[in-house]
């Protein structure tokens, strides 16, 4: 595989994995993205030094029966097609409960059973042995995610605490060759330090947490990014980019063709009032300083310290390159502290 000089790599915690700090993001693949566009951005991005790819069994985003799996059954044909499976790192998730998503499977919870459907579809789709990242996608209890700022306890008054049963469940992958390692998605710190007590009495440890994250939406640093470091774990960044709010493209009521939030706009998360307020504040920013919007919040993310990995996708390659090529950028301590002023201003607007 050739490599980007360019390109800048780390190893992800507790594991001899060598990743990208840029990670192909895939949820587009079988939506806005044919196949052999997916193809396109694959072979792209490892001509750009990427080597860490991850997807999910729900996708294409956003979910329907017509394209589940579809992102997965694009990456299989691809890497069948270019014999690149033991020069990537492939990271899946399994789907949770609670999301109105049954056409992926009558019960949608972390049960042996569940556990077993969704590894060996996947792995099917994908045309693999064997994942190097498993990761639950988001918990089994209810968590303050997804546009939901505050925490609220009553959903979770019948949640019986079934931690140390999802791990062996998830050990037995592991044993028998078909997982590498094991991560989670949209998780709290609860939900991580109750891990690390499972992993303090013998059982494997959840190695990263894939988690949103951006300049709208801040708010691991509260409390996670202290686990993180505490404990040693991986963090992956999903939506680095807003949806495409810190492109700038949806200011002043524009609503580009083609582009996510226009062709979906229930996908209005990072698009209140509050937030194009501070994507105005942040475009300033970067035109101050040369540089595009979408480069300062690819790169605010890239080298943020417990940042193992930054998620980032496209629909295209124009933007592809755009976005791999931040790797590039290095923002100086002037322009971290004007950032910072704008985040003291208006924290965390999109939660």
């Amino acid at each position: 595989m050739e490599r980007s000089l360019n390109m800048k790599y780390t190893i992800l915690p507790n594991t001899n994995l060598k990743v990208s700090k840029i990670c192909l993001g895939t949820m587009t693949f079988g939506n806005q993205n044919t196949e052999a566009e997916a193809h396109e951005q694959l072979d792209f991005a490892i001509e750009k030094g990427v080597n860490f790819i991850d997807t999910a069994e729900m996708y294409a985003i956003p979910a329907s029966p017509d394209t589940q799996g579809l992102t997965e059954k694009y990456i299989g044909s691809w890497i069948s097609k270019a014999g690149m499976r033991s020069k990537i790192v492939l990271a899946s998730k399994v789907t949770g409960p609670s999301r109105g998503f049954s056409h992926i499977r009558e019960e949608l919870d972390f049960s042996k059973e569940s556990l077993e459907d969704a590894l060996h579809k996947s792995l099917k789709r994908l045309q693999t042995d064997y994942l190097d990242l498993y990761q639950l996608h988001w918990p089994e209890r209810a968590v303050n995610i997804f546009g939901t700022r505050d925490y609220n306890h009553a959903p979770n008054k019948r949640w019986e605490d079934n931690l140390a049963e999802i791990l062996e469940r998830l050990e037995a992958f592991v044993k028998e060759g078909k997982v590498r390692h094991l991560g989670l998605s949209n998780e709290t710190p609860f939900g991580v330090m109750r891990y690390m007590e499972e992993n303090r009495k013998g059982k494997l440890k959840m190695v990263s947490v894939q988690n949103a994250y951006n300049l709208l939406q801040r708010r691991d640093e509260v409390g996670l990014t202290e686990v993180l470091q505490m404990e040693n774990i991986g963090y992956l960044p999903y939506s680095p980019l807003g949806f495409g709010v810190l492109t700038g493209k949806y200011l002043n009521g524009q609503k580009p063709a083609n582009a996510r939030v226009t062709l979906y706009p229930r996908y209005s998360r990072y698009s209140s009032e509050s937030s194009m307020e501070a994507t105005k504040a942040y475009k300033e920013i970067a035109e101050t300083f040369g540089l595009s919007l979408t480069q300062l919040a690819l790169a605010f993310v890239n080298e943020r310290p417990f940042v193992t990995s930054n998620i980032i996708g496209a629909t295209s390659v124009a933007q592809l390159s755009e976005n791999i090529d931040s790797i590039n950028v290095t923002l100086s301590e002037e322009i971290l502290n004007k950032i910072q002023s704008v985040h003291e201003r208006m924290p965390n607007p999109a939660p």
